[in-house]
């Protein structure tokens, strides 16, 4: 019949779903896009897909807690071991990539770039060595900008230097959109959204993508009819649905989440911003570089300990309070009783969650009222 693939069976896939990753290909200049249930679907059927067992990966140190709970408790499971590093350390990651090379055949690994994390994955188990003619696989995976703290990664760079090491590279770009970053046109071999939040664009819909080279994604994907996760017709509609107006909503969302962390950086009730728009992002010159746009979340730190923080996001009137961002809707999160709501102070503190910090996702809705309601919502504290 000659036919590349079989809707024999609904977990395989179905007409809707490839429109779907179809326009997703487009948005990223790829070959081929495999959408899932959720981001979490995408980036752990990925490294399973990808990563070999008793294999090293290189992370960094800011990322979704989520990605690090399964990096720090699923994949020593299957003998995997993690270096982690700054997402400005490229230094830090070329050791790795040195130290995990395995003299005098090639090894098998993976490198992932998740807009936040970097994973390497060095393989020196001698069952798992191949031929010398063949490539060198191994995931360095970060998002860049990474989350909360939008730290950004050069992702030309670090590509490059993984490309001369036999290294994969994937890029989480989330936080970024297709819009604002092109991850595999600076070089990136795999770009994966959280399809939720931008790509949705309406907190309404659970979906995850990876694109790429077709015969990289065709691995991840014949694990992915193996495991499940499969996205059902409807959401993948409501995808397709929201990328009508994606270009729409991420200008302003561009727009809007810049002016307010311009307007937070001044006021004096915000003790710091983290944004790559703003020249005091450590990144600023290198987001500069690689994104069109810095996207439209702003985190920050307001003046006070975790009850001021607690009055100032219940004074907000605009967003809704929820852990969720990219939406049409503002959303605002304070990871301290939210996302990291389990662990104590001293185990935040270790990955920089501070009981202030604030994630502000800015939606669609006029600017001048945000402001407004931002400025209100600091007076009250």
């Amino acid at each position: 019949e000659k036919r590349r693939q079989s809707f024999k069976y609904g977990r395989y896939g179905n007409p809707t779903t490839v429109v779907a990753e179809e326009k997703i290909s487009a948005l990223e200049g790829a070959e081929s896009t495999l959408i899932m249930a959720s981001g979490m679907c995408a980036s752990t059927v990925m490294l399973m897909a990808l990563v070999p067992a008793g294999g090293h990966m290189v992370t960094t140190t800011d990322c979704y807690r989520k990605t690090r709970m399964f990096i720090e408790n699923f994949l020593p499971k299957m003998g995997i071991s993690v270096t982690v590093i700054d997402p400005a350390d490229v230094d830090g990651l070329e050791a790795a990539l040195n130290k995990n090379k395995v003299s005098g055949i090639e090894s098998g690994s993976l490198v992932f770039l998740d807009l936040s994390f970097y994973f390497y994955f060095g393989n020196d188990n001698s069952s798992f060595r191949v031929n010398s003619d063949s490539i060198q696989v191994s995931l360095f995976f970060t998002e860049s900008p990474t989350n909360p703290f939008l730290r950004c990664v050069d992702i030309e760079r670090v590509s490059k230097l993984c490309h001369s090491k036999g290294a994969l590279v994937c890029i989480d770009g989330t936080f970024a959109t297709p819009l604002n970053q092109k991850a595999l046109a600076l070089g990136a071999d795999l770009v994966l959204h959280s399809a939720t939040k931008f790509i949705g664009g309406h907190n309404d819909v659970l979906a995850g993508c990876i694109s790429g080279p077709e015969k990289l994604i065709t691995e991840v994907r014949t694990l992915h009819h193996i495991l499940g996760g499969t996205l059902n017709p409807n959401a993948a509609y409501l995808i397709i649905r929201g990328m009508k107006t994606l270009h729409l909503r991420v200008q302003q969302q561009n727009s809007t989440a810049l002016r307010m962390a311009e307007v937070l950086e001044a006021h004096p009730r915000v003790r710091r911003v983290y944004y790559p728009g703003l020249p005091s992002h450590p990144e600023h010159e290198i987001a500069k570089q690689q994104m069109t746009g810095f996207g439209g979340v702003v985190s920050f730190e307001v003046d006070g300990d975790l009850m001021t923080t607690i009055k100032f996001v219940d004074a907000l009137k605009i967003p809704y309070i929820a852990t969720s961002f990219g939406g049409c809707e503002s959303m605002v999160d304070q990871p301290a009783i939210m996302s990291y709501w389990d662990l104590s102070q001293a185990e935040r503190r270790k990955y920089g969650i501070e009981d202030n910090l604030v994630r502000f996702s800015f939606g669609v809705e006029d600017f001048e009222d945000l402001k407004a309601d931002v400025l209100q919502a600091l007076e009250t504290i």
